[in-house]
Formats: C-alpha cells, sequence, structure tokens
C-alpha cells in the first residue's frame, strides 16, 4: 500500500543507514515505585490525610498521656469525686466552660453549707451571682437557689486522722511554708445532732435539730454564722499564728484518740498538695475531669487507650505473619495440600468469638490480658490467611512466576521474592483494618464486663464507658471524652483504611485525574 494513500507526504520519509545507531530516548523523569504510586495517590485523598492526622494525634495522645500527668490510674480521692473539666486559662479568664464549675440548684441548707465553706477557707465556692425561684410541693413552698459551683473548693474542710509523727510533719510543714493546713476543731457539745451531719467538718458554725431532724443553722442578730471553734484548754495547744490575723483567742487543733492517733480538721485543698507534694501537685486539677472514685479521666483514658492501641498492634502483627505464611502455602502448593488446610481455617473460623473468651475464661487460670491476646489470634489469622490465599492464587501462574521456575528458583524464593510483593498492598490493609476492630471488640467486651481490665495501674476505654453511662445525665463529663475517643478513632480508621485500599490498587491507577 502507498504512502499517498494515508495521506502522508513523501517528504517525512527519510532513508536510515545501516551504520548508525539506534538508541532508546533516556528517561527524563525518575521510575515510580510501587509504594512511591501509591503514596502519590493517597496523598489525593484528603479525608484519609485528615484521618491520618487525627490518628496520629489519638497515638500520641495514648502513648505520652501517662507519661506526662503527674496522676496515675491507681490514683484516687473521693472528696474530688465528680470534679468537672478545668482548664486553669479558662478559670482565670472567668470563662463559664471548662473552669471546673457546675449549675447547682439547690436548697437554703446545702447553699448554706457551700456558703460556710466560702467563708471559713476564703475561697471562692460560689463562682456566680445566686439567683432563686420559688417551688411549691405538695402544698409546701420552698425556695431553690441557682449559682455555679466550684467542684474543687467545694470539697472544703475533712476531718483526717494521723498518728504523732505526721502530726508533727503536718505542722512543721505548715509553718515552714507559711500556709494554713490545720483548722481548729469544734465544740462537740455545739456540734449538729442530725445523723447525715455528725462527722461534716465544713459546720464550723452554729447549729440546732430541727424538724424532721435535720440540721438547721443559727445566725446571730447580723444574719452571721456564729463560729464553734473549741477554746483551748490547756490541751492539744498547737496553734497557728497565721489563722485569722487579729484573733487573739486560743483553740484546740486536735482530738486525741485511742492509739496516740490525732483527728484534725484540714483545709482539704491545701492538706491535697501536701500529701502529693512529691508528684510535683501543687493544686488538685483534671482537665478532663474527675469519675465517680475521684481519679483523673484523662490518664485513665490515656492509659486504657495505649493498652487498646498495644493490643490492637500485637494481634494485627502476629495474625499477619501466621496469616500471611498459612494462607502462602495454601495458595501456592493447591491441590490437597489447600484442600485439607483450608478445612482447618473453615473449622476455627465458624467458632463465635464469644464462646471462644468465654471458654478461655473460665477454664483457664489466667490473666485476662492473656485471655484476650489468645482469643483475638485463635480466630484473627484466619481472615488474613484467606486474603494471602487469594492473591496467591491470582498470581502464581503469571508469567513472571513461570519464568522464574524455569530458571530454577526454589518454591520459597518464588513465595516471597515473587509473588507475596504483590500481595502486600491487600495485606496491609487488612493489617490496618484489624487494629480498630481489635480496640471495638477490647472496648465492647470491656464495656460489658465480661473482661474485666480495671486492675492495680490500668483500665480500659470499656470501663470508663460503662461507669460513665450512669452519670449521663448528671456528670456527662465521665461518658463524654471516652466517647469522643473511640467514635473518633472508630470513624478516622474507617476513612484511613478506604484511602489506603485505593491507594494500593493498581487497578484505580489513573483514576483520580
Amino acid at each position: 500500500m502507498k504512502a499517498s494513500e494515508y495521506k502522508i507526504s513523501a517528504e517525512k520519509f527519510v532513508f536510515h543507514s545501516s551504520g548508525d545507531n539506534l538508541h532508546d530516548k533516556k528517561l527524563e523523569t525518575k521510575p515510580v515505585t510501587y509504594f512511591r504510586d501509591a503514596l502519590n495517590r493517597f496523598t489525593k485523598n484528603k479525608a484519609s490525610i485528615v484521618a491520618f492526622f487525627i490518628i496520629a494525634f489519638l497515638f500520641l495522645f495514648a502513648i505520652l498521656g501517662p507519661i506526662i500527668s503527674p496522676y496515675q490510674v491507681k490514683d484516687e480521692d473521693i472528696n474530688y469525686a465528680y470534679a468537672q473539666p478545668k482548664n486553669k486559662l479558662f478559670y482565670n479568664l472567668g470563662i463559664k466552660f471548662w473552669d471546673g464549675g457546675q449549675n447547682k440548684e439547690v436548697n437554703k441548707a446545702t447553699y448554706d453549707l457551700y456558703r460556710g465553706i466560702q467563708e471559713e477557707t476564703g475561697r471562692t465556692v460560689i463562682m456566680s451571682e445566686v439567683t432563686t425561684r420559688e417551688q411549691t410541693y405538695m402544698g409546701k413552698t420552698s425556695v431553690l437557689y441557682n449559682f455555679r459551683l466550684d467542684t474543687y473548693n467545694a470539697a472544703g474542710v475533712k476531718y483526717v486522722l494521723l498518728n504523732e509523727q505526721q502530726y508533727a510533719d503536718l505542722q512543721a510543714f505548715q509553718d515552714a511554708n507559711n500556709v494554713q493546713i490545720i483548722l481548729p476543731i469544734t465544740d462537740p457539745k455545739l456540734r449538729p445532732q442530725a445523723e447525715q451531719d455528725k462527722e461534716n467538718a465544713n459546720i464550723w458554725y452554729r447549729t440546732k435539730l430541727g424538724a424532721g431532724r435535720k440540721t438547721e443553722i443559727i445566725y446571730d442578730k447580723e444574719g452571721n454564722f456564729i463560729p464553734i471553734y473549741k477554746a483551748n484548754d490547756g490541751k492539744d495547744n498547737y496553734t497557728s499564728t497565721m489563722y485569722w490575723e487579729g484573733d487573739e483567742k486560743l483553740y484546740n487543733y486536735a482530738e486525741a484518740k485511742d492509739g496516740g492517733m490525732w483527728k484534725i480538721r484540714v483545709d482539704y485543698k491545701e492538706y491535697y498538695a501536701y500529701i502529693n507534694r512529691d508528684k510535683g501537685i501543687s493544686e488538685p486539677l483534671f482537665i478532663f475531669g474527675a469519675n465517680n472514685a475521684g481519679k483523673d479521666i484523662f490518664t485513665c483514658l490515656a492509659s486504657g487507650a495505649r493498652f487498646s492501641f498495644i493490643l490492637a498492634l500485637i494481634v494485627a502483627s502476629v495474625n499477619l505473619c501466621v496469616g500471611a505464611i498459612y494462607g502462602a502455602i495454601e495458595g501456592y502448593y493447591g491441590g490437597k495440600i489447600d484442600l485439607i488446610m483450608e478445612r482447618i481455617v473453615d473449622l476455627l473460623a465458624s467458632i463465635p468469638f464469644m464462646i471462644v473468651i468465654t471458654l478461655l475464661k473460665y477454664h483457664f487460670d489466667a490473666s485476662h490480658i492473656v485471655i484476650l491476646f489468645i482469643s483475638f489470634f485463635l480466630t484473627g489469622w484466619t481472615g488474613m490467611a484467606g486474603r494471602t490465599r487469594m492473591q496467591f492464587y491470582r498470581f502464581k501462574n503469571q508469567e513472571y512466576v513461570l519464568v522464574a521456575r524455569t530458571l530454577g528458583a526454589r518454591d520459597r524464593r518464588i513465595m516471597f521474592k515473587h509473588i507475596f510483593p504483590n500481595a502486600i498492598g491487600t495485606l496491609i490493609t487488612s493489617s490496618v483494618l484489624v487494629i480498630p476492630s481489635v480496640i471495638f471488640s477490647e472496648t465492647s467486651l470491656s464495656y460489658l464486663g465480661i473482661i474485666n481490665l480495671s486492675t492495680g495501674n490500668m483500665t480500659s476505654v470499656g470501663t470508663l464507658l460503662a461507669t460513665g453511662q450512669n452519670y449521663l445525665f448528671t456528670y456527662p463529663h465521665m461518658i463524654l471524652f471516652p466517647s469522643l475517643f473511640i467514635s473518633l478513632l472508630m470513624l478516622c480508621f474507617n476513612l484511613f483504611g478506604n484511602g489506603l485500599r485505593d491507594a494500593f490498587n493498581p487497578s484505580l491507577r489513573g483514576t483520580e485525574d
């Protein structure tokens, strides 16, 4: 066929001499590797990038949180139970959010109790202006007081029992550091008789037993509290020159008990700093608040998240190694070997996970951590084996595998040098998605109480959720932060896994443009 029939001019045809050297043109760009190509496509998925950074932040929180926190999981103080989340910046700026405060509506007796704490300790307990409203119930009208309460200063004054040496050390500390910790004890004759108030150290004023055997306050003519501090009787006459400047009276500061013990009243916020001075804690401060046992939720959540991440990473790594080797043998050899091995996988995969963990829990005397790991491993690697088997069936008859076999390559080299690298993308994606699955399962098991991980200096996210659900309407901060953590983790791992799956899928190459 002539060139004119293609409408190509003859001038474009040039004779080439056989003596000329012909060479391929040099590539002007660098070759792109498989992983580099996957990374380039992954970075185009903005949702996956954001999810990755959130996961990284949560991971750093889990690893560094217990390190930077001055508290430990085992540290608890019932006097600060339900303390609200507090940020020093918000508190100093007077912002009514994240300031350790809680909106309260109480009766007059409770309001006066908080007012008494504020007057005796000299610290702000009632953080806002007080408003009142009347409430009628069963024909009786009562006044309710609305205000914002400082949940840290509301601890007020507490009774503590110390031995002789502890009492002497506390006296020396407060005098050396010019801080008031020990407060005068009250006169037993003037203490309230209501049962619920007998051990209430915050009642330092004159009271009486009113109607319904309730404690009622006796005010002076100006409506002020009447102190009932016990005057010094020559015994237990330790006095602090710092207590109420200008007060010339001497008071008793301790009440002798059996066994050489002393019962004293302490300003608990200062006493808390005193007993925690070796930890560098100058005042109680819980950035995520405290739970019903007075534990720091920030520390507990970070510790539980750390355990969840470590467990998930170990399970994912072991499942990848075992599943990849098992699946590679199945897929490469096929035939009877594949048939027998696949029936073993079917048998293990058919056993419900809950049955496995229940049987291990009741028939093995091992820690719940070991039981949890064994349960995840016994049934977890089968999915990875199935994916690896499928990839090997897909690639084992490719031309490059046949060439390697023809050149004398051994089975092990063909399996892990030629076939396995082509399957690594799918396996990496599957391994990454195992992590949130393990964390969610572990959280669910501890939430339901099937696994107990709250022992000693350890806890779990599921335990925090289970505890917080009972206080959802009264103290929502107890469940807010654990639920926010697990929700963000599940959502971000889902987005991250989708992006990773698309990036490692060669069939999608070029579809992003």
